[in-house]
Parts: C-alpha cells; sequence; structure tokens
C-alpha cells in the first residue's frame, strides 16, 4: 500500500488531490494532487456567493435563538385550581404575542414550592431554560407555613445570583400574608422582598395581588389563590416592571 512521505505536509498534500484520465488508458482513473484554490478558481461570482449565504444561514440557525423569559414561582404562577390557559403567565405569553415579541416563556413554576425548594433546584432549572430573564415568585408558602423570614431571604438572594451568574436579568416578586399571623411576621415577611431586591439589584414587582379587590369572586374556595378573574391584574402588575426589558429588546441572544 502506497503511503504518503513522513516529510509531506498536510498542505502539501492537500493541493494534490483530484481525478483525471491516464494518458493512453480512456477508461482508467489516475489520483493526482490539486490545490483546494485552484477548484474555487473555477467557480463563478454568483457560486460563491450562495455558498457564502448557505454558511451563514447555517451558522445563524444553530448560534442564535429567541430569548426566553424564565418564570420561577410556586401555585400562583402555575395556575393552581384555574385552566392553565386562563393563568397569569400565559396572559403574559398573550401579551408577547400582541406586542410582537419574540421572546418565549418557560413556567418552571410548582405548586406548594418553598424558597428553599426553588434554591436547590434553580442551577439545573437555569442549564436547561437558559433565560435571559429570570422572574422569582416564591416565598409565599413560607410565609403560610411561617417559616423563618432570615432563611427565606437567604434562599431568594441565592436564587437570584445564579441566575445573574448565567447573565439573566431578574425581578424579584413581593408577596404579603394575612394580618392574622401577627403584625412584628407580617411586616418582616413584606419587607424581606423589597430587602433581597434592593441587596441583589434586582427589578422589582412589590406586590403580585397589587390592585385585587377583596372581593370574593376574586379568590378560589381556599381564599388564598386568586381566581381566573384575577389573573389580568397579576399580569399586569408583572409587565409594568417587565416591559421596559423586553420591548425594542434585542432579537436574538447567543446560545
Amino acid at each position: 500500500m502506497a503511503t504518503a512521505s513522513p516529510g509531506m505536509t498536510s498542505s502539501e498534500m492537500s493541493c494534490k488531490i483530484t481525478s483525471s484520465l491516464a494518458p493512453g488508458e480512456p477508461f482508467a482513473r489516475r489520483t493526482t494532487l490539486e490545490s483546494p484554490a485552484a477548484w474555487t478558481m473555477g467557480l463563478g461570482k454568483s457560486d460563491m456567493r450562495s455558498i457564502l449565504f448557505a454558511v451563514l444561514l447555517a451558522c445563524c440557525g444553530t448560534a442564535l435563538a429567541a430569548p426566553t423569559i424564565l418564570v420561577y414561582g410556586d401555585s400562583l404562577s402555575a395556575a393552581y385550581g384555574i385552566p392553565q390557559s386562563a393563568g397569569w403567565v400565559a396572559l403574559l405569553i398573550e401579551r408577547l404575542k400582541q406586542r410582537k415579541s419574540n421572546y418565549t416563556v418557560d413556567n418552571a413554576s410548582i405548586s406548594g414550592e418553598t424558597s428553599a425548594g426553588g434554591a436547590a433546584r434553580i442551577e439545573a432549572v437555569l442549564a436547561k431554560s437558559k433565560p435571559a430573564i429570570v422572574i422569582v415568585e416564591l416565598g409565599a408558602n413560607d410565609g403560610l407555613r411561617g417559616l423563618p423570614v432570615a432563611q427565606m431571604k437567604v434562599n431568594l438572594a441565592a436564587i437570584v445570583r445564579a441566575a445573574k451568574r448565567r447573565g439573566a436579568r431578574v425581578i424579584l416578586v413581593g408577596m404579603l400574608l394575612p394580618p392574622n399571623y401577627g403584625a412584628q411576621y407580617v411586616d418582616e415577611f413584606r419587607a424581606a422582598f423589597r430587602d433581597v431586591a434592593r441587596d441583589e439589584r434586582a427589578a422589582f414587582v412589590p406586590l403580585l395581588f397589587e390592585g385585587v379587590p377583596d372581593k370574593r369572586e376574586m379568590f378560589q374556595a381556599d381564599n388564598l389563590h386568586p381566581s381566573a378573574e384575577a389573573q389580568p391584574i397579576l399580569m399586569e402588575n408583572v409587565w409594568r416592571r417587565l416591559a421596559a426589558m423586553v420591548v425594542g429588546a434585542p432579537k436574538s441572544v447567543p446560545k
């Protein structure tokens, strides 16, 4: 078997492969070599433009993708007790479509989730979703269970920092507890969200329930979860902070 000389470089070899007819052997083929530059010289300008255009399209298709908004919450964002299409996250998706935004929404909310549970799974969710924006709506279940506010703040800060490390912008959503939990705990709980947003320099929605009338039809039978009628108000509260981030934003992001 013939082999190339050890002294022959790859560039020398690449300048010699082609196929031609051997003299005196009309039906036999002989392997010779020809420079790639010589091959491309045979192409017309229109051919070269077509090739370059195809390469650019292939590169753009794999290197860029529509940016993602990750909604990271609990039952309040998971449309608990109502049709998914009626939840505020679904309404947010519709608003983005109306504004002709190319952002997609990944709802990773889990009913019953606490800030500790959210902090435990945030890295895996971020790795999968690769979001440009993260909306953090957690903490309500911490409050309803009377968990320490100081630990909730640590957990929320960890979630915000994890998202920022991956280059995402963060919106933190504030919560409020019923007064029967005691004035001191209620005040500390509500202030915790403001403190984390300030310390971590995250955008802040002071209260998800802002503007929701204290009427029976606005809540489900448990008097805790908002009904379908309340969802547009929740969406608008988030949208007021999100709009500036997505309106006129870049059409694609590197992946």
